[in-house]
């Protein structure tokens, strides 16, 4: 997902800019002087608080979530522990999906913020206020359950969910300290839409629903949108990133070249895990046509 830079001239507007403030830092390596040229103690704070926000609302909704269950669900209640907690942790899984997938949904499909014609300004220099603060929200979701995922390693989740969430959030705070390369932070993020479909099909499972309708459906819902939200959105991310080459060249080294690299790392992965989707529902379908 994403990117990170500016420009000699960036730096320019930006240290003339009468709405920001320069921070006084000492020197920093030449890669990251972009990113500490943009930093301001107005945005520090906002995202900050986003990513504070968003850890506190996650231990809430992963309280609220299993007060709910016990008393809603009478199979929760023999969960062991350990399905416990992870019924628990799909529940703000699902609840940051949603914020997530809305949010960039709006800022990428409605709002005119990244609208071609909306400003003078480069695609990948555009931000707004709300674009920052889903970003640190969703930073604070991703550390949120990589604590979990290490302090319970590995019953929620492997290595492979370790990678995922620790290039999310080098990517999104690359770009989110840097003001750069939301565009394509947003488009990755929108992908988080398949997630309550992931997690309805866990909990069908664990409640003894596998041969439920709502299984099948719930699986072949979730088929289509990974091919629509994870496969033909990173195509199209890619070309959008091509079309776009000119701008994306002005971002920073680091987080170019994160940008040519996280990306395609995140779509092979979400490839290998379409595969095991497509499996999983031929075998539930097959299995329903035979008990007819």
């Amino acid at each position: 997902m994403v990117i990170s830079s500016c420009s000699s001239s960036n730096k320019q507007d930006f240290a003339a800019s009468p709405r920001v403030g320069m921070v006084d830092l000492p020197s920093f390596p030449p890669a990251f002087t972009p990113i500490v040229l943009r930093l301001s103690s107005s945005k520090e704070f906002q995202w900050l608080a986003s990513c504070s926000f968003s850890i506190i609302t996650c231990k809430l909704v992963y309280k609220i979530t299993g007060f709910i269950s016990h008393f809603c669900f009478k199979g929760y209640r023999k969960l062991s522990n350990e399905k416990k907690v992870e019924w628990n942790n799909r529940g703000f899984s699902t609840f940051h999906a949603l914020i997530a997938a809305l949010a960039s949904l709006y800022l990428l499909f409605v709002s005119d913020l990244f609208h071609e014609d909306s400003s003078d300004e480069l695609i990948v220099n555009r931000t707004s206020i709300i674009s920052n603060t889903i970003l640190g929200f969703s930073i604070g979701y991703f550390l949120s359950d990589l604590a979990m995922i290490f302090w319970h390693f590995p019953a929620l989740g492997g290595l492979e969910y370790v990678l995922h969430h620790g290039l999310s959030m080098f990517s999104i705070f690359l770009s989110l300290i840097s003001s750069q390369g939301q565009i394509y932070i947003l488009m990755v993020l929108f992908s988080e839409s398949t997630t309550p479909f992931v997690n309805l099909r866990w909990y069908l499972d664990v409640a003894g629903q596998k041969s439920s309708n709502i299984y099948i459906y719930n699986g072949i819902a979730l088929f289509f949108g990974w091919l629509i939200a994870r496969i033909f959105l990173f195509i199209y991310f890619f070309a959008h990133m091509l079309n776009h080459f000119d701008q994306v060249k002005k971002i920073f080294p680091l987080g170019f070249y994160s940008l040519l690299t996280v990306p395609a790392m995140l779509a092979l992965m979400n490839v290998a895990w379409f595969w095991k989707i497509i499996k999983g529902l031929i075998k539930t379908v097959s299995k329903a046509r035979h008990s007819e």
